[in-house]
């Protein structure tokens, strides 16, 4: 890589760089990450062997970027950098660029144990003038470079961004990447900035946009808040960058950029523009469940590659289960010299705990459940919502399992790559309410919306929660060519049947032992029950926790307070206060609604449990 026009900022009291303790850590960070690998090269020769060469993903990271700032921003750079540290605790960097002033680009990384290639910002020896920052993951960046004949300089798989860009521009390359992404590219010769984000956004990204001309871009919003407080009246803007889209700015004389261009790249359900990994002649075959079964196949196979230790998050439910199956099934067919872990979290003996130990047992995994009480629930909560960076009800609730689990994982084991099964539920139709869906295109339609804005709920609960604790989330059911085809399936086929919902997929793995009869078939729990023991759900464990921290007064005044999503219940309202406390005045442009479910009469609550025909299990 080539360092040619950049200045890494050194640590400075003068320049703002307090906060950081170090502002280039590569090498000591790769000889620590060396001693604590626990034999982790080991492990990722056998998982290269799944592709015809060397690999080195970047994992997950936080990026950090701003052009057109100001001095006071410059300032106040270290501590928002530094805000998202837990993206990538392996090492950072930050650096100025000689050719565009009042630029700062960042990178906090997830080392990866074989290489020093990967650090960012990137930059190769043929294009010296483009720099890149990206958080994600590429699966075809293999089939890019013979495709394309790219003579690659690293080992990495981010780096056909900048090949395509030089070669083919903006449209086609953001077109041309299956994978998950965020990422800012600079052009230091034609001034100009590219910004896109993958179509389902499993990968993070903010952006601030002042009038003034200042852009500023974050993996979490809570490393621009701070900028905000910057601005000294100049009007600016702060919202998630939204998935799907590609946007180009032009760089000023002054230094000031200028959105040049909006595009929305792609949309739920749309046909893939790249090649994809399961070639479409595998699927004309009118075998509909075969088809199922070698779609996701391919998405989880295509997410095996990594240079860390590889294990699933499993509830017990439909969705989590397929992928730890799956997942275990393909790791023994590769050879990998490890079991893979599963990872399971409730309050004692809760279904969710029970149905996971059954499944563990069933496909052979290394398998570790979590138990969690009241007094940890109320040790955690304002830290979730923090992390999260949302007041939604069903968020917060359902993330906050899925952060202790996480934080034992980071604590207690050598796993750092986390499959799970978000997206399954809105692909295919799995949450209760779908049953009372008026006819089969509003059931499709409403799958589509959700997929839209799943990165405000769901995927945003499964991103915090989980590179909350420096760990990275792999999620195939938003597999762009999976999604594709299971979507453009008859929609009357995709509803629930017989007052089972997710029965086309479900139908697909049926008789094929890969799971218990039972656990293919278990319905869809409310987590608050899930995760719960039978005498207390979780649903009732932070009411009780609420209770204690919002009085009655404060709940009446709600509705004066705060006009959008006015919290109607002392647990909405101590979200929302805990929220407004770390991200004043953003609820409209971070929770534009709360998830509610549809069609369903007299309900006020997200939770299923409150859906009539709902029944947890006994």
């Amino acid at each position: 890589m080539y360092d040619s026009e950049a200045d890494v900022l050194e640590q400075s009291p003068s320049s703002g760089f307090d906060a950081l303790n170090t502002i280039d850590q590569r090498h000591e960070n790769y000889h620590l990450a060396q001693s604590r690998g626990r034999g982790t090269r080991r492990v990722a020769g056998a998982q290269r062997r799944l592709t015809r060469g060397k690999t080195h993903l970047l994992e997950m990271c936080g990026i950090w970027a701003v052009f057109g700032s100001n001095k006071a921003a410059i300032q106040h750079v270290g501590g928002s950098f530094t805000k998202i540290s837990h993206r990538g605790p392996d090492a950072m960097r930050i650096e100025s660029n000689s050719i565009i002033k009042s630029s700062l680009l960042g990178f906090h990384r997830l080392a990866i144990i074989d290489s020093l290639y990967g650090m960012q910002p990137m930059r190769l020896h043929k294009y010296p003038h483009l720099i890149l920052l990206c958080n994600g993951e590429i699966y075809n960046y293999q089939e890019l470079q013979a495709q394309d004949k790219y003579e690659y300089e690293t080992s990495c798989d981010v780096e056909p961004i900048l090949h395509s860009y030089q070669i083919h521009g903006a449209d086609t390359t953001v077109r041309s990447l299956d994978g998950v992404f965020a990422f800012c590219l600079l052009d230091t010769e034609k001034k100009k900035i590219l910004v896109a984000r993958d179509p389902y956004g499993v990968r993070p990204l903010f952006k601030l946009y002042s009038d003034s001309g200042m852009l500023a871009l974050c993996s979490e919003s809570k490393g621009l808040m701070g900028l905000m407080e910057t601005m000294n009246g100049d009007s600016g803007k702060l919202e998630p960058f939204l998935p799907g889209h590609y946007e180009e700015y032009s760089i000023l004389e002054n230094g000031s950029v200028e959105l040049s261009k909006r595009v929305h790249y792609h949309k739920p359900g749309d046909k893939p523009s790249f090649h994809v990994y399961v070639p479409w002649e595998r699927l004309s075959s009118p075998d509909v469940s075969e088809n199922i079964r070698s779609l996701l196949h391919g998405a989880i196979k295509k997410r095996l590659i990594a240079d860390r230790r590889i294990g699933c998050l499993l509830s017990g439910g439909l969705d989590s289960s397929l992928v730890a199956a799956l997942v275990t099934k393909l790791a023994k067919e590769n050879n990998f010299p490890y079991k893979i872990q599963t990872f399971s979290i409730g309050m004692g003996e809760s279904p969710d705990v029970t149905a996971a130990r059954q499944v563990a047992n069933h496909i052979g995994s290394a398998h570790h459940e979590i138990s969690f009480t009241q007094e940890d629930v109320a040790e955690v909560l304002d830290d979730v919502i923090y992390l999260l960076e949302t007041c939604d009800i069903t968020t917060v609730r359902a993330s906050i399992g899925m952060y202790l689990v996480s934080r034992y994982i980071k604590q207690n084991t050598d796993t750092t790559v986390l499959f799970s099964g978000e997206g399954a539920d809105e692909v295919a139709q799995g949450y209760i309410y779908f049953r009372e869906a008026p006819s089969p295109k509003d059931a499709h339609d409403e799958s589509a919306r959700l997929l839209n804005d799943i990165y405000l709920y769901d995927g945003l609960r499964a991103d915090r929660t989980i590179s909350g604790h420096g760990l990275e989330l792999r999620a195939p059911f938003l597999d762009l060519q999976f999604t594709n085809y299971y979507l453009s399936l008859d929609a009357s086929t995709r509803q629930p049947q017989g007052g089972v919902e997710k029965y086309l997929l479900r139908t697909a793995f049926d008789n094929m032992n890969l799971l218990p009869k039972n656990i293919l078939w278990r319905h869809k729990e409310a987590f608050s029950d899930g995760v719960a023991s039978i005498k207390k759900s979780l649903f009732q464990v932070i009411q009780e926790i609420v209770e204690k921290r919002v009085t009655d007064n404060e709940l009446e005044e709600a509705k004066v307070i705060y006009p959008h999503c006015t919290p109607k219940t002392k647990e909405a309202l101590y979200y929302r206060k805990v929220f407004e406390t770390h991200y004043k005045g953003q609820a409209e442009k971070f929770v534009p609604y709360f998830w509610m479910p549809r069609w369903v009469q007299g309900v006020t609550d997200p939770s299923a449990r409150f859906i009539p025909h709902y029944a947890a299990d006994e």
